[in-house]
């Protein structure tokens, strides 16, 4: 059997946002992704770190290719937890929302295209 390079490029694609969105952006160069955070009530100096974890989690989960319909799942909690408490918490050092909403959007389309 011929392997789908559609699907193996879609998941490297998504991968890949993942894993800079997780381990670079949150654990080795936290950007203004620490300020976000640090506005959220009931989080602390651990947030941010457990984001990154989280996000880089499922960049390697995604990598193999196993439970895609699970995963879709738990990046679409992910995500609508993280958006709902940035637009919460921290509106007003979130830039541009509607393109990050569009851009998460798109992401999660394409993980749920995987999941199929």
């Amino acid at each position: 059997m011929r392997p789908d390079y559609n699907l193996l490029i879609s998941r490297l694609a998504l991968a890949a946002v993942w894993l800079y969105q997780g381990l670079w952006l949150k654990l080795l160069a936290p950007s203004h992704h620490a300020g976000i955070v640090a506005e959220v009530p009931f989080g602390g100096p651990w947030l941010l770190p457990a984001i990154g974890i989280a996000e880089s989690a499922l960049a390697a989960w995604i990598l193999t290719g196993r439970h895609p319909r699970p995963a879709a799942y738990a990046q679409t909690a992910l995500l609508l937890a993280m958006n709902a408490g940035g637009l919460l918490f921290a509106r007003h050092l979130i830039a541009d929302p509607v393109a990050m909403l569009t851009q998460n959007a798109v992401l999660l389309a394409l993980a749920w295209r995987i999941a199929r």
